[in-house]
């Protein structure tokens, strides 16, 4: 009789407790990190019981929807001027930018055999298409254009370039058979170790500016506590195996 008494007032302090941990985090994700962050967030859920939910886009077009007002608590970029800027700015948790994954680009052709391993392609120059991000908007479209600049084949391309507005629009034209080619992140085309689908040039680093993404709390994340969890899970080895496995470097 003592236990039923006290029941309901136990089983409300659970449900309370539950509540209390289980925090939602509203997170802008480049365009590049969709696929490992997905795979991220299961983990997350599972091992914390804090919600992930992310937007994707092109690290520039989030950053005029931060300043605008939008809702994101934590931004994963594609570069690490943007949260730099950011916080230069005051719209950021100060001390809690840090760089959570180095980028590869590639070339990549969604036939097999079409794009050799020295990017030879390119300097041929029979193909009608080559799909790119925008470079003002997505690092990894301004990465592509610092490499035909460096192999001096900007010019030659350049009636031939088809912009997508971020990473995974580019990478779409190619999949798609819209370009015979483009440029994107290899984590949109690579898993543990192999590529999973064509052929692929992987650029190497030094023919454009090194791609460190990083991630900040922005403003409006500064009190919840599930922002703050996932920057401490991004530095752990979970995700870090994640993140390895599409190709970045950490």
């Amino acid at each position: 009789m003592r236990l039923t008494r006290f029941l309901p007032l136990l089983l409300t302090t659970l449900l309370s407790a539950g509540v209390a941990r289980a925090d939602e985090v509203q997170v802008a994700v480049a365009a590049n990190f969709t696929a490992p962050i997905q795979a991220i967030a299961a983990d997350f859920e599972k091992d914390t019981g804090h919600k992930l939910v992310a937007a994707f886009g092109a690290t520039g077009q989030f950053y005029t929807q931060i300043k605008n007002g939008a809702p994101f608590e934590v931004f994963l970029a594609a570069d690490d001027s943007t949260p730099a800027r950011l916080e230069s700015e005051g719209d950021t948790v100060k001390g809690s930018r840090l760089t959570y994954a180095i980028g590869t680009l590639a070339l990549w052709s969604a036939k097999d055999g079409y794009v050799d391993g020295k990017g030879q392609v390119l300097s041929d120059n029979g193909f009608q298409h080559l799909s790119i991000a925008n470079p003002k908007a997505a690092p990894y479209g301004l990465a592509a254009t610092q490499v035909l600049d460096k192999l001096g084949l900007a010019a030659q391309v350049k009636g031939k370039i088809v912009e997508g507005q971020n990473i995974t629009q580019a990478y779409q034209f190619v999949s798609t058979g819209n370009a015979e080619l483009g440029f994107v992140a290899l984590s949109q085309i690579y898993k543990d170790g192999k590529l999973t689908s064509g052929s692929a040039w992987i650029v190497p680093a030094d023919l454009h500016d090194l791609i460190k993404q990083d991630a900040v709390i922005l403003s409006k994340g500064r009190d919840n506590p599930a922002a703050l969890a996932l920057m401490d899970y991004l530095k752990g080895p979970k995700a870090a195996a994640i993140i390895q496995a599409y190709g970045y470097q950490r």
